[in-house]
């Protein structure tokens, strides 16, 4: 068993750059101490902790399938929580790998259609509704789209700083349109927070934990599914514009 380190050290190798802002405030705060406590022991593998971490998300549906609302939101918080660890354990002890990333990720989106499944077809099953049957399919469209979104434009982000000189401020039409949207950006910026404000993590947090621990299932789900499609849109049009101006200026570059 290796030493243990400060927690202070531990944030600062394990603490990403820009994070949602639920997982810095209501999860790097208990993570850091957990980390400390399980970083010494090898045995604790990323891909272990992304194997509990599903078993436990597995344990949520059981419990928004048998109607237990507030069980299934704990659990899936805490699964939340221990995929976490798997990333904070693999920055810390150099332990990651190419497979672990693949594994966390088709768990992650594993986890989210068996919990939608749980939580909307058990309150279908007792209510005989369609309308939990068309939430369930909103839940995991939106989770796909999100990530599958998000993964594209990555390799579009990157096509662009790979192919040759690249222009140098292609979000200026951008920040131009939406200058409030920049000075709030900075604040969130300065805190960690990345300016995404409603990602894939916000949106999973409403819909299974805020959603059954108050009762409000539907109406947490719709509020997030129009959050998640608003920020969506807005990513969207901001590649729009930046495509456009990397173009444009791109054109002027090779004239010159």
């Amino acid at each position: 068993m290796t030493p243990r380190l400060t927690v202070d050290e531990i944030r600062e190798r394990t603490y990403k750059r820009r994070d949602s802002w639920w997982t810095v405030w209501l999860v790097d705060p208990v993570a850091v101490h957990l980390v400390r406590l399980i970083a010494p022991w090898r045995w604790v593998t990323p891909n272990r902790l992304s194997l509990l971490a599903f078993g436990v998300g597995l344990g949520a549906a059981a419990c928004f399938w048998a109607g237990w609302l507030i069980a299934g939101a704990l659990l899936f918080h805490v699964a939340f929580l221990i995929d976490c660890l798997d990333g904070k354990i693999a920055r810390l002890n150099g332990t990651g790998s190419v497979f672990g990333v693949w594994l966390d990720y088709i768990f992650d989106r594993l986890r989210v259609v068996i919990c939608a499944l749980g939580l909307f077809g058990g309150q279908w099953q007792r209510t005989g509704d369609p309308l939990w049957i068309g939430l369930a399919g909103l839940v995991i469209f939106l989770d796909l789209f999100r990530y599958l979104n998000a993964l594209q434009m990555g390799k579009i982000r990157e096509l662009m700083r790979g192919d040759g000189p690249e222009p140098a401020d292609v979000h200026g039409n951008f920040r131009a349109r939406f200058g409030l949207f920049g000075r709030a950006r900075g604040f969130l910026l300065a805190h960690r927070i990345r300016a995404h404000v409603f990602s894939g993590i916000e949106f999973m947090m409403f819909v299974f934990v805020l959603g059954p621990l108050t009762g409000l299932v539907v109406p947490f789900t719709v509020v997030a599914a129009v959050l998640l499609t608003a920020f969506e849109l807005l990513l969207i049009y901001k590649l729009w514009l930046t495509t456009r101006t990397y173009s444009a200026e791109k054109e002027a570059l090779i004239r010159t």
